[in-house]
Order: C-alpha cells, then structure tokens, then sequence
C-alpha cells in the first residue's frame, strides 16, 4: 500500500522504516508544524493533494502528544483514509487479527496466545505481552518492557523500558509507568 506518515520528526523516520519494512511504499510526509523535504504539506493540504482512497496514512505522532495522536486518527479514519498495522517480520505475533488498526509492532516484539493490542498502539523492540493480556488503545509500550499474563493496559498509557506490569494487573487510562519499575 502506498502510505503517507503524519509526523516527520523522530518517530516519523522510525515508523518509515518500518512501513517499507513490511512492504508498504511511502510517499511523502504530513506535518501540520513543520515543512522541509519530504514534507508533501499540511493536513488540509496533503488530503487535496493524496485524497482517501489514493493511499493510507501511518499516525507518527509521538507519545507526549496522546491526547492530539488520537484525534488525528480519529479525524484520519473519519475521512476515509485506511490506516494499517504495521508488524514487523521479525515480530512474533501469535495472532495478527488481534492487533488493532494503526498500531505498530517493531522487529523483536511478541505478543503471545490470547493476547491483544489496541488500535495505534506502539510495542518496541524486546517488548513481551503475555498470554491473554490486553494493552489498550494508543497506549506506547516502550523497549524490553513486560506485561505478564491476564494483565490489562489502559488507553493512552505509557509503559517506560525494562518495566515489568505483573500478572492479573490493570493500568488504568493515562497511566505513565517509568523505565524499569515493576506495576504489582
């Protein structure tokens, strides 16, 4: 699929890799602040210019911004534009139908039996999430960190690197867990 990645900073670059990874195409980025190469425009601009239906878009909004990300999406999808899931080769993921739409799952993740991931998630490399767990929607679930098994992520948390969320645990909505901390 031809795709254009809304955000051009940091993660925009990551999330080009990884869409080219999967063998998408990109075609150029949005970016409603900024503009310099590669930057085909605003929003407004880019949907005249790239119109539903001529390609999908990869939501590249970082997680310091969860509450505009999901609005993006939101209005992204609202006007038509498909937005896949991106999940690496080198992913394992027991059950692909179980990641949602426009969430990203890097080289070296897994997401095990009976688990599932919400739409525009973000799962780094080395991430673990264990048998029958949940990690909501727009929730960024960083380097090396582990959810255990039964465990629920909330909407729109952070879970820092190496952090470890313990099994039968609930995070809720918004939760920002640090780097290296165990969630019990």
């Amino acid at each position: 699929m031809r795709l254009l990645v809304y955000g051009s900073r940091e993660f925009g670059r990551v999330l080009r890799d990884l869409l080219t990874s999967c063998g998408h195409e990109f075609i150029g980025y949005v970016d409603d602040l900024n503009s310099g190469a590669e930057i085909v425009g605003d929003y407004s601009r880019t949907s005249v210019l790239h119109p539903p239906g001529s390609c999908g878009i990869v939501i590249a909004i970082g997680y310091q911004h969860l509450v505009e990300r999901w609005k993006i999406y939101n209005r992204v999808v609202a006007d038509g534009y498909p937005v896949p899931a991106l999940i690496h080769s080198r992913a394992y993921v027991r059950d692909p139908g179980a990641i949602g739409q426009g969430a990203s799952v890097m080289a070296g993740a897994v997401v095990d039996f009976s688990a599932s991931v919400g739409a525009l998630a973000v799962l780094w490399p080395g991430v673990v999430i264990n048998h029958d767990s949940v990690v909501g929607a727009n929730t960024f679930v960083s380097p090396n960190a582990t959810v255990c098994g039964f465990a629920t992520i909330g909407h729109s948390c952070f879970i820092g690197a190496g952090a470890v969320v313990v099994d039968h645990r609930s995070v809720p909505d918004g939760s920002f867990i640090k780097s290296g901390r165990i969630y019990s």
